[in-house]
């Protein structure tokens, strides 16, 4: 039997309004914000209580066969596992998470993180676009297809509770699901997004990083400036130096060739064809002051600083009072936290050693200088995508959303991504979502666009039956 787009849509549109919208939006009634952001978080239950919500829910579906549990690690964060059967040996691996951010200020009249209201086309909440709909969205994709009486392989879903922390508590779950997970086939990640809801967007590489403390000391104590200027080299000139090793100052290109990769053609094809639908967008959507501009206007060339070449950020200091609390003293100690974002294919925990190499060597007046690295994530590429599965998202982001699908790297990292991608190696990957660039999903004002949830929804379904009757 072949896929009906007309019914898929039409029973997709009756289930959203019906179903989905009003337990998505008790579900973003519950604060249950990410562990590490809640110290309160195993005495409030919130994490369980949302966890048992979407449980209960996904029950009362009547999938038949369908295998709902939560899981409870002790002292790790609540998981759900869900293991529906299908038509073929072939697994589909659903992804997608259950804790928030915090509150976040600034939100108008009307709106509030924990009140959910449905406004034209918007949910508003938090948790609605990151990431609740995510549990709510293959069920429906499933059911859909279940409907018309079109056949989909084995589906599993892990929900988890720790995302938002950086996924603690997600290797624990996958290893403790090991035997009953098997190897997918297909892995969809439903945690991502692009820039607006007018295309199906799809995630095809992820940065690394690499961060730690950069120390400088020159003096035991700080001196009046009247006595030890001129004598004594100060600190952020010292660490304004070390820096100028590995970053160019003046165009902000690191200098050390270990932090580069080639770019694959398909990626640099991508980034071209991505660059003409965004254009200037790239950065006029950003909230430069009067007169600041990017460090180029080549739309291409920045997209590929984002996503494929390494950068520095300086994202903290100690050391250096504030403007009102300075005096005429020279400052012992300097220390800045770096942050550096990584290409995809390289190895932290080298680049580490690499950056504590080119920092701490030679130093200046014989300073004491010390760099000590704090977190490591690799980064990721999609593997190559097989040809049933780009004809499947071509075809369904024409039939819903009226235009091709639009292929992105993400300047940031999505640890459990690069964690699936090193365990299931030969998997296709389709990391998606709906968190377009106004969705606020992790400050004021976070929303859903409905009508791009919907057709989503229809596009995961029209995945689903491409997947099973692939050759």
């Amino acid at each position: 039997m072949s896929l009906s787009n007309k019914e898929i849509t039409q029973f997709i549109d009756k289930f959203w309004d019906k179903d989905i919208i009003p337990n998505l939006s008790e579900f973003i009634s519950i604060p249950c914000k990410t562990p590490s952001l809640d110290p309160d978080w195993q005495k409030n239950k919130y994490l369980r209580k949302a966890a048992e919500f979407v449980a209960d829910w996904i029950n009362s579906q009547n999938i038949p066969g369908a295998q709902v549990q939560i899981l409870q690690i002790p002292d790790k964060s609540p998981f759900i596992y869900v293991d529906i059967p299908g038509k073929s040996d072939k697994t589909v691996l659903f992804y997608g998470h259950l804790d928030k951010m915090p509150e976040a200020e600034g939100w108008r009249e009307g709106l509030g993180p924990w009140t959910p209201v449905l406004e034209d086309d918007r949910l508003y909440g938090r948790g609605s676009v990151d990431d609740g709909y995510a549990a709510f969205t293959p069920i429906a994709a499933i059911k859909a297809l279940q409907e018309q009486g079109i056949p989909h392989a084995r589906c599993v879903m892990m929900l988890e509770a720790s995302e938002e922390c950086g996924s603690p508590d997600f290797d624990d779950y996958l290893k403790h699901l090991e035997n009953h997970l098997g190897i997918p086939d297909l892995i969809i990640c439903i945690d991502a997004g692009g820039d607006d809801n007018k295309h199906l967007w799809c995630t095809t590489s992820l940065r690394g990083i690499v961060a730690g403390t950069l120390r400088v000391e020159i003096l035991t104590k700080g001196v009046h400036s009247g006595t030890a200027s001129g004598i004594v080299p100060s600190t952020f000139r010292i660490i304004r130096s070390i820096l100028s090793r590995f970053e160019d100052q003046d165009t902000g290109k690191i200098l050390s060739k270990d932090f580069y990769v080639d770019i694959p053609e398909k990626r640099l094809q991508q980034t071209k064809e991505l660059a003409k639908i965004l254009g200037d967008k790239i950065y006029k959507e950003l909230p430069f002051v009067a007169g600041a501009m990017p460090v180029t206007t080549d739309a291409t060339e920045l997209l590929l600083n984002k996503t494929w070449r390494p950068a520095l950020g300086v994202i903290g200091a100690e050391g250096i009072p504030l403007p009102k609390d300075a005096g005429n003293v020279l400052r012992p100690v300097t220390s800045l936290s770096l942050s550096v974002r990584i290409p995809p294919y390289l190895k932290p925990e080298l680049l580490s050693k690499k950056l504590k190499e080119i920092l701490e060597k030679d130093p200046p007046y014989g300073a004491k200088i010390t760099f000590t690295p704090s977190i490591g994530f690799c980064g990721w590429n999609a593997p190559e995508t097989a040809d049933w599965l780009e004809q499947s998202l071509q075809h369904a982001a024409e039939t819903y959303f009226g235009s091709s699908p639009a292929y992105l790297g993400e300047g940031g990292s999505i640890g459990i991504v690069q964690m699936l991608g090193e365990k299931y190696p030969n998997a296709q990957f389709v990391i998606s979502g709906l968190c377009s660039s106004d969705a606020n999903a992790h400050g004021p004002n976070e929303f859903l666009c409905i009508s791009a949830a919907k057709k989503f929804t229809c596009c995961v379904a029209e995945i689903l039956a491409a997947h099973y009757s692939k050759k």
